[in-house]
């Protein structure tokens, strides 16, 4: 008992320690981890081992009503006192690590229905509705602040196109682009708005207002730095699932690479997102981020590249993980485990002679064949070939601690604010690879 009391002491000194530096470790925590089964499953107990490393954690994800515009809940049966009550449960962890500033998310891709949020900003009577809901819902669960993570249209997905395909691509570029978003300066100008009139909302209680820009939405169409920035404590950049099997169905690359790479999209990347805002007039310190603890997975078949390197034709999303059930997503978790030996940048090509031959085929085992990120710019990635029935290949992109490690200099060497992660429930947050519980935050962390 006494031995208990005293981890949790240190832990304790430790989040307050590493509060007060000047970095944040902002921590998502999406509350869909509560209703996974088994070793997937993510209980309260699971957040001691993580939140000494964190600064912030942000409770994803809320809506909004489409008849009121207010704040509401997705899981009222889980999130509310009629359910598990685990908005206050959450809320209520700020008693045992003091320093932790604990924010809710609305938005972040979790909510179905993308018109209710450009409705809502067309109306100056919903903005309005809007911020006093969530001002209120704040304040009545123990939250520090809000988090906006606005359902834009996204960026339309690279497609694969034949020499026909890309003479006609580059004939209609001549007459202009097509807009996802007819009203796109309007939503621009309106989105600021709804900024400046939240923090006026909660200025006087002092309580936080951050902006969490998701995958593949256009900075420079909805977000007008100047205007936003002064409003906000913290802009978190979620900069990955850049390839994904939904919006690249038949082709597999980096999900989320560091630097631009030769050939692709030139503002695919988290370099491109920091230097837009940067260059936009942002500090840096306001500037956070962020880091998938998920894998982007996706089907191999035999006219894959055998090598693994991409980009490679694939067929669709990789087979559901044990843990998370999900086809094309897969847990760090659940990518570590199938890894024969872990496989670090030093002595990469010996080391990857040890794992075995990369274009073997699968013969009843779902071990992967790891590659590192050797040039320390894309993140790395596993695979494994397909049977002769054309059956449970996979390519996987995902970030290791290695990888962590260096997107984590990489924003302190440019002076950012610090980082964030996406999300604890999809890190080893069991410990099943090593001893070592959440090595990805870990790492983040101790790079910073």
């Amino acid at each position: 008992m006494r031995s208990h009391t005293l981890a949790l002491g240190a832990l304790l000194l430790l989040s307050i320690a590493w509060a007060t530096n000047a970095k944040s470790v902002v921590c998502y925590y999406n509350s869909k981890g509560f209703h996974r089964d088994g070793q997937a499953k993510f209980r309260h107990l699971d957040f001691d081992a993580a939140l000494p490393y964190c600064t912030h954690l942000i409770y994803g994800y809320a809506g909004i009503e489409a008849d009121t515009h207010k704040i509401t809940s997705l899981d009222s049966m889980l999130d509310l006192p009629a359910g598990n009550d685990n908005y206050r449960a959450i809320t209520k962890l700020k008693s045992r690590f003091p320093a932790l500033k604990i924010l809710l998310s609305v938005g972040g891709n979790a909510d179905t229905d993308k018109s209710k949020y450009l409705s809502l900003l067309e109306s100056a009577e919903a903005r309005t509705s809007f911020v006093n809901s969530a001002f209120s819902f704040i304040r009545v669960y123990g939250f520090d602040g809000l988090d906006l993570a606005w359902e834009f249209p996204e960026t339309k997905p690279k497609r694969i196109r034949g020499t026909f395909g890309s003479i006609w691509h580059g004939i209609k570029k001549t007459f202009g682009t097509t807009k996802i978003d007819d009203n796109e300066e309007a939503h621009r100008e309106q989105f600021a708005d709804l900024v400046r009139q939240t923090r006026a909302a909660f200025k006087p209680d002092k309580l936080m207002l951050t902006v969490s820009v998701i995958p593949n939405v256009n900075n420079s169409i909805y977000f007008d730095v100047r205007k936003i920035i002064p409003e906000v404590d913290q802009v978190h950049l979620l900069a990955y699932d850049y390839y994904t099997p939904e919006r690249n169905p038949k082709e597999a690359d980096y999900s989320a690479p560091l630097y631009e790479l030769i050939d692709r999209k030139p503002d695919a990347n988290a370099n491109a997102a920091v230097r837009y805002w940067l260059d936009h007039g942002a500090p840096a310190t306001k500037i956070i981020l962020g880091i998938p603890t998920h894998a982007r997975t996706f089907k191999m078949t035999s006219d894959s590249v055998v090598s693994g390197v991409p980009p490679l034709t694939i067929d669709g999303p990789g087979e559901a993980g044990a843990y998370t059930k999900e086809e094309g997503l897969l847990s760090y978790a659940e990518v570590c485990t199938k890894i024969n030996s872990p496989v670090s940048t030093k002595g990469a090509a010996a080391k990857l002679r040890k794992i075995g031959d990369p274009t073997k085929r699968y013969e009843g085992n779902d071990t992967l064949t790891h590659y590192p990120d050797i040039p320390k710019r894309y993140g790395c990635y596993a695979f494994r070939l397909p049977d002769e029935n054309e059956e449970h290949g996979i390519w996987v992109s995902y970030e290791d601690p290695d990888v962590v490690k260096e997107k984590a200099t990489y924003a302190k060497h440019n002076g950012l604010g610090g980082i964030a992660f996406n999300d604890l429930t999809l890190d080893d947050f069991k410990g099943l690879c090593t001893t070592t519980k959440y090595p990805l935050l870990i790492a983040g962390r101790s790079n910073l």
